[in-house]
């Protein structure tokens, strides 16, 4: 097996020199000599510009020779045709540090990149055209695709590794074959990114093995995504075989996960992460470890997930080697121990920079508020309900006030069509309900007579967008209508509510006092020395908070994560001012600083099954649409059904598995209609389950559509064969097959093997 021999000590052009990088035969070629690519990914977005060289270091001391990063186009072009590269967006000096500390860049500008950011990296602003179809050859999108290309082609187009830069390959689009087919988009965004600049460095694609040749082209290198445990052999065995030559990359290898708020928080082994990334080295497979530092999703630039909705955590430390806030860790340990055994001839493994260490900050308290609806900006008249992007706003709250045209009866149903994505409901400045779009709460029922004349406020809070699938197209607040006893309301006030510094600094602020209404609160802290520290949010609501003018991201009291990361670089020696809005009220407005954060303090009762007790579900009466027996085998298998069938509800049921113990597992499943086309999933559900494992993590049965094949569904080793598993679409779907995907890991454990398959348009007996 033949490797570059590298000193980790220059490996990057560091001197400007010209060079070269390519795809030879069955390696990479840096400079016509055989390249194994070692890259930690890292985004500069999440890390505040001051610790970027202190990360890179890190990844370097690892024993990474690359970094690997998104282009984040929404943060680049917040309000559109402007754009900012500046400050801690300033790219190309990320990517000069990097190659001054000897390190390559691969770089995926998107225009999608999905990350658990805000609507996946695209900007909120596409969504004023009402028509708009993202991450398609919608002649809109892609105008403005092309423009962000440009701009993005400007800043690094010069820092290719032919020009003497540092940047070695570039990515097309993202993950698209779990978007849908569409060869002659991809082949628009592969024509855009090289009118950019990005001529002179291989190009490529990367998905999952599922479905990588879903949208493949023939002039672009093809790489594989997949976490840890997956079995490598197999993830690569497709790829292998279409092009037998073809150097291999895992482009994410995932050494952890992200965390959703109201969900339990999210590890993964560390040996079992070393062990997959020690077979790809001996194996001569390149790699990017996503994340090898997570960071933090400052501001409001968290994403979400969808089906069902789910919104991200501020923290993405994602259970990396290198912790949020720049800590080495165990799994840091072990990894770079195993690069250490591993590496080639010439290679050397930099030191370990000096860690940024946390500190402790005492107790202080927020001894000023303002209450927003005390603070209205100026109301906006509208006949109509509309979302707050036609409004011109991006992000933060939006109020919708209703003088009530008649008298309203108790009992009389009340339906938000949709709450995007929580909303309090008040009458004359009382709560009445609150709404959480998590939960599918779109619609309450009055416990009080209403009167014409009484004034009816619903106010939205907007979370992340979502930022997978075609629910990207996720607009917020209320984005149709309201209707009271089936009658729709007419003639609605808005009041615009910005996540912005100023916005929330110029209010009229006095003492604080007991509320259950949304409210800014304002407050000092003086500091002898200005270190990193974790600000503890655990007596607070629901929210978001500024220090010093910075948005450091949103609080709520249920977890899992109940503190945020404060650089010690953007506080003050002397006093510091702090800004938060809690949109619940606080139950107590002060705040202390920690040594380390609290990202697994989960405060909400969340169902860990779909099962009630004692329910058991009953098959004896019903009659399969087919039954019959699996492959055993890792890749998708495709279950035809010999006519279409209609029902809403898809019933699985597995009689045996081909690993001998009791254990049943399923990565994804997929649903297709009579003309072949895949039922979309935003609107599934789990009815039931019979046996969920959530002792060792959360492998709850709602991981059959979450769009990820890292994650299943699986069942207790202790219970028995038959198992079941119920899933409502919604809605009645016409069904002509299913597709399983298996979990991805050796030997496929927990695998069905006899099997039989249901489908009802009313519910199974239990």
């Amino acid at each position: 097996m033949i490797f570059a021999a590298l000193l980790f000590a220059g490996c990057g052009n560091s001197g400007g020199k010209k060079g070269t990088f390519a795809a030879g035969d069955k390696t990479f070629l840096l400079n016509g000599k055989p390249f194994l690519v070692k890259a930690a990914e890292v985004h500069y977005s999440r890390i505040p510009k001051e610790y970027w060289e202190n990360r890179i270091q890190l990844c370097k001391a690892l024993g990474m020779n690359t970094l690997c990063i998104y282009i984040f186009w929404n943060y680049h072009e917040m309000e559109e045709g402007v754009f900012d590269f500046t400050g801690n967006k300033d790219i190309a000096e990320f990517c000069r540090l990097a190659q001054k500390n000897g390190m390559y860049i691969i770089v995926r500008p998107g225009p999608y990149v999905c990350a658990e950011w805000e609507m996946g990296g695209l900007p909120w602003w596409l969504l004023k055209n009402d028509s708009i179809q993202l991450r398609t050859l919608d002649a809109d999108y892609m105008n403005h695709v092309e423009k962000f290309m440009a701009e993005v082609g400007k800043q690094l187009g010069p820092l290719q590794i032919t020009n003497g830069g540092n940047i070695i390959m570039v990515q097309v689009e993202n993950e698209y074959g779990s978007y849908g087919i569409d060869k002659p988009y991809i082949s628009a965004i592969r024509d855009i990114v090289k009118k950019s600049g990005f001529d002179q460095v291989p190009l490529f694609q990367c998905d999952w093995s599922s479905n990588f040749t879903n949208n493949a082209l023939d002039d672009l290198l093809w790489t594989v995504n997949f976490g840890t445990g997956s079995d490598i052999d197999a993830q690569f065995k497709k790829l292998k075989e279409l092009r037998p030559n073809t150097p291999l990359m895992c482009s994410e290898f995932w050494s952890g996960w992200f965390d959703h708020w109201g969900r339990p928080h999210e590890t993964r082994p560390a040996d079992v992460m070393v062990s997959g990334l020690q077979e790809m080295i001996e194996k001569n497979i390149s790699f990017s470890l996503y994340m090898t530092h997570g960071g933090t999703t400052f501001g409001f630039w968290g994403g979400a997930n969808n089906p069902a909705y789910s919104a991200m955590c501020s923290s993405y430390d994602y259970d990396a080697p290198i912790s949020e806030n720049g800590q080495v860790t165990p799994k840091y340990m072990l990894l770079r121990e195993m690069m250490q055994n591993h590496l080639q001839e010439g290679e050397t493994l930099a030191d370990i920079p000096q860690q940024i260490k946390a500190v402790a900050v005492p107790e202080f308290q927020l001894t000023e508020m303002a209450d927003v609806f005390d603070n209205l900006p100026q109301a906006i008249e509208t006949e109509d309900i509309k979302p707050m992007e036609k409004f011109n706003q991006g992000w933060g709250s939006i109020l919708y006030r209703k003088q009530l045209d008649a008298n309203v009866n108790k009992g009389t149903e009340v339906k938000i069509t949709e709450v995007h994505d929580y909303a309090l409901v008040f009458v004359n400045g009382n709560k009445i309900a609150e709404l959480d779009r998590r939960k599918g709460e779109f619609s309450f029922v009055l416990n009080e007579d209403l009167k014409q004349g009484d004034i009816l406020d619903i106010y939205i809070e907007a979370l992340g967008r979502v930022n997978f699938d075609k629910s990207i197209h996720d607009r917020k607040g209320i984005t149709e209508s309201v209707t009271i006893g089936g009658t729709e309301l007419k003639n609605w006030q808005v009041f615009l509510l910005p996540l912005d510094y100023n916005f929330a600094l110029n209010k009229k602020y006095s003492a604080v006092k007991s509320t259950n209404k949304p409210a800014y609160y304002k407050g000092e802290f003086t500091l002898d020395k200005a270190e990193d520290t974790f600000l503890d949010f655990s007596t607070w609501g629901k929210g978001f908070v500024w220090v010093n003018g910075y948005a450091l991201g949103r609080i709520w009291q249920i977890g899992p994560q109940q503190t945020l990361y404060m650089p010690g670089c953007w506080l003050k020696e002397g006093k510091n001012e702090i800004v938060v809005l809690d949109i619940l009220g606080a139950n107590e407005p002060k705040v202390q600083g920690l040594d380390k954060p609290i990202l697994d303090m989960l405060r909400v009762a969340v169902p860990q099954t779909h099962r009630k007790d004692g329910e058991k579900l009953n098959l004896t009466k019903e009659q399969p649409v087919i039954a019959g027996e699996l492959k055993n085998v890792s890749a998708p298998q495709t279950i035809e059904f010999a006519k279409p069938v209609s029902g809403r509800y898809l019933c699985i049921e597995a009689l045996n598995n081909f690993t001998g113990d009791n254990i049943t597992s399923l990565a994804e499943v997929d649903a297709f209609d009579k003309n072949g086309k895949l039922i979309n999933r935003k609107d599934w559900s789990i009815v039931y389950a019979d046996s969920e494992e959530t002792r060792s993590g959360e492998y709850t049965a709602d991981k059959l559509y979450d769009l990820q094949e890292s994650t299943y569904w699986q069942t207790v080793d202790n219970v028995a064969f038959p198992h079941a598993v119920v899933i409502d679409f919604g809605k009645n779907e016409t069904i002509k097959s299913i597709r399983i995907i298996p979990r991805q890991e050796k030997g496929n454990p927990g695998l069905i093997k006899e099997f039989r398959i249901f489908v009802k348009d009313t519910e199974f007996l239990k």
